[in-house]
């Protein structure tokens, strides 16, 4: 059974910076694309970033700047840097896996909460 597993949400100041991990076990599949997605209270679900097999990145515009997506050494790591936070960025953030495009696996999420 495919495990998807985020860590490193929490909270934190504005301006501050956190780094959010994930790992997915289980599976002897490679992904083509990993990726965070967020949603806030009462919103829906958005892309914040995503990284290909060969190191394509992908950000939302309200990102770009301050959030940095790399793959890990270890198969199927990926990571997200999130600096200069906002107020605007809490919200559960979520790893998505990618194998093929009807294919696809999702972690539970983890909180990041920006706040003074």
């Amino acid at each position: 059974q495919v495990h998807v597993v985020e860590s490193g949400g929490g909270l934190v100041q504005p301006g501050g910076s956190l780094r959010l991990s994930c790992a997915v076990s289980g599976t002897i599949l490679t992904f083509y694309r990993m990726g965070w997605y967020r949603q806030a209270p009462g919103k829906q679900r958005e892309l914040v970033a995503t990284i290909t097999s060969s190191g394509s990145t992908n950000y939302a515009d309200s990102v770009k700047g301050r959030f940095t997506i790399t793959r890990g050494n270890a198969k199927n790591t990926v990571y997200l840097q999130m600096n200069g936070l906002k107020p605007e960025d809490t919200a559960v953030y979520c790893c998505n896996a990618a194998a093929t495009t009807v294919l696809d696996y999702w972690g539970q999420g983890t909180q990041v909460t920006v706040s003074s």
